[in-house]
């Protein structure tokens, strides 16, 4: 007895015709009729009754009936356990996220991950949220690290709030003081010059905005960086940046001012289309960094200047479980 009679006799119970069971299984009608009769000999037992055209099934053939479908449900079962188990021993995963994050968070993720599942190559495409929305709603990322909220135009989405992020104001070591006190206003960044990131970072923006809303425009000194070259600049003493306290606190050669009062916070989440659902090789890695995430929350190791989100977005889809 073969799965593929098995099939085919089901799809003739169910039609109750040759001719549409063929169709649907994809197969000429003369190959079906003749896996089926191989069947019939094989249990020596007719399974239809085809007077005058009608097909029925036979006292042999409603017995057989469930049982094919178990069989056939539990084979479907096999293979996609198999399947899934495969897709853990090899394969890929797409990830993005944020320059501060590659640097500030993903290697002890990855490191992690990388021993459970030596097998499964992690391809990571660093740029900045804008960029990386663009790439998932292409499809050319599994899931993605960005920053929240989305904005109206944004393709569909679904999103899980991970970390609260504080900014700081960086300077070159050595300079004088940003401002006379511990902490500094966004007002006091008022006539200072800036170095400041390329267009599609939302660091960017965030800043553009902040400097707006206090009610002035930011004086650039040098625009159109990445992470490492902004960094660079500030540290020649070009000009003030405002970084993620994650990335600023790393590094030896400048000083770091807080924001005054609650500061400048930004939110990172993890992302991936709502209409696809990431491969499981992503969804564990997705499980990987929210554990880590918890442990590190717990034994207080989080990134400098983060802090772990526990409530979800409005518009977050939880993952199967793994």
């Amino acid at each position: 007895m073969q799965l593929q009679q098995l099939v085919y006799f089901v799809a003739v119970s169910e039609t109750r015709h040759f001719t549409r069971a063929a169709e649907r299984a994809h197969v000429a009608q003369p190959s079906l009729s003749q896996q089926i009769r191989s069947l019939e000999r094989e249990l020596g037992a007719e399974l239809f009754s085809r007077a005058r055209g009608n097909i029925a099934l036979t006292d042999a053939g409603e017995a057989l009936l469930p049982l094919a479908r178990r069989i056939l449900a539990d084979a479907d079962t096999a293979r996609h356990e198999v399947q899934e188990l495969a897709q853990l021993r090899r394969g890929r995963v797409r990830l993005g996220a944020t320059p501060s994050l590659c640097t500030g968070l993903l290697p002890e993720v990855l490191r992690a991950y990388h021993r459970r599942y030596p097998g499964i190559q992690l391809l990571i495409e660093e740029g900045g949220s804008r960029d990386l929305v663009r790439e998932l709603a292409t499809g050319s990322l599994d899931l993605a690290l960005i920053i929240l909220p989305l904005q109206s135009h944004d393709p569909a989405l679904a999103t899980t709030e991970l970390l609260r992020e504080e900014l700081v104001v960086v300077s070159a070591a050595g300079s004088p003081p940003v401002v006379d006190g511990q902490r500094v206003r966004v007002e006091d960044l008022e006539g200072r010059p800036m170095v400041m990131f390329r267009r599609g970072y939302d660091l960017r923006e965030f800043t553009v905005g902040a400097c707006r809303a206090a009610g002035f425009e930011p004086t650039l000194a040098v625009e159109g960086g990445e992470m490492d070259a902004v960094l660079g600049f500030t540290e020649a003493g070009l000009g003030l940046a405002v970084l993620p306290s994650m990335i600023a606190d790393r590094r030896a050669f400048v000083q770091v001012t807080p924001f005054a009062g609650e500061g400048l916070q930004r939110t990172i989440g993890l992302a991936h289309r709502k209409d696809v659902e990431p491969p499981r090789a992503a969804r564990e890695l997705r499980r990987v960094l929210l554990d880590y995430l918890d442990r590190a929350d717990a034994t207080g190791t989080l990134p400098p200047g983060t802090r772990r989100v526990r409530t979800p977005t409005r518009d977050e889809d939880d993952l199967p479980p793994a």
